[in-house]
């Protein structure tokens, strides 16, 4: 009789209205050996009682905490050497656990090591640049993925496994920001210290990207309020340019377009935008008060 093999990684998945596209995850993670700690930020679908039925450990907030807040409490939860971080959209290929770990063992000095990742049509999405790569021109190229393991400046945060102490260490998430650029601020403190970020050849997933949530009202709103709040605060973090005057008037004339136009869903998309960049020049704060 074969001996149960302990799970060396925890796998965080950070839920909100994630019924529908939790399954196909939790089943990837559960191929893949990992331990799994659901994280629901106040769902009202049945996302909490599927991650139960299909066992994974479920914290449950009471508010939406956001997901940098909602990822922090689940690894600190998490009692495995290292910690996978996963959208709820996120599948990984059978396998792919293992050889980010092996990589881990190849690479032990490196910070992040992340699988290749697919998109429904099959492109492979390699992120190499962002806002936050030091003295990047960000441009619209098509970049070549790499054929074996490669270090980039930045890594796509919606599959990706790191050292839980090194996590913990670093003060995990920025929890001042609700959505977006987390991730990068998070490749962005580590490469400043030092630490490769590394994309694991052997390592593969898939993801659908945006489908973490069911659509609903007011989410396309929300979604740019947060993109736009988010890249005024790591942009006043980093000391870079604020990009918050610039937001304000483009999305401030296309929302006058949008109203003129009565085009409903150009207004709760440039609104947001404009919404959200307003709220950052009066340095208000994103998340909600919860301490």
């Amino acid at each position: 009789m074969r001996a149960h093999r302990m799970p060396q990684v925890t796998a965080v998945v950070v839920t909100f209205n994630s019924a529908e596209v939790l399954p196909a995850c939790l089943t990837s993670l559960k191929a893949n050996g990992a331990a799994v700690i659901v994280v629901d930020n106040a769902s009202d679908d049945d996302t909490v009682p599927v991650a139960e039925a299909m066992g994974a450990v479920v914290i449950r907030n009471v508010e939406n905490l956001g997901y940098g807040r909602a990822n922090n409490i689940g690894i600190r939860a998490a009692e495995t050497d290292y910690v996978l971080i996963c959208n709820p959209d996120a599948q990984l290929d059978k396998g792919a656990v293992d050889a980010l770990l092996m990589a881990a063992q190849r690479y032990p000095r490196a910070g992040l090591y992340a699988p290749r990742i697919f998109e429904p049509d099959g492109r492979e999405y390699f992120k190499t640049e962002s806002y936050l790569t030091p003295g990047a021109v960000l441009s619209s190229r098509t970049v070549v993925a790499p054929e074996g393991d490669v270090c980039t400046p930045m890594i796509l945060g919606a599959c990706l496994m790191m050292r839980r102490d090194l996590f913990l260490e670093l003060g995990g998430f920025d929890e001042n920001i609700f959505l977006f650029y987390e991730d990068d601020d998070l490749c962005r403190r580590l490469s400043d210290r030092g630490r490769a970020l590394i994309y694991v050849h052997a390592a593969t997933a898939r993801h659908k990207r945006g489908a973490s949530s069911r659509p609903r009202k007011g989410l396309i709103y929300l979604s740019r309020y947060h993109q736009a709040w988010s890249r005024a605060y790591v942009a006043r973090k980093y000391g870079l340019k604020s990009p918050v005057l610039a937001m304000m008037l483009v999305n401030g004339l296309k929302l006058t377009g949008a109203w003129l136009s009565g085009n409903a869903k150009r207004i709760e998309r440039y609104g947001g935008s404009f919404a959200g960049a307003l709220a950052a020049m009066r340095k208000m704060p994103a998340c909600p008060r919860t301490r």
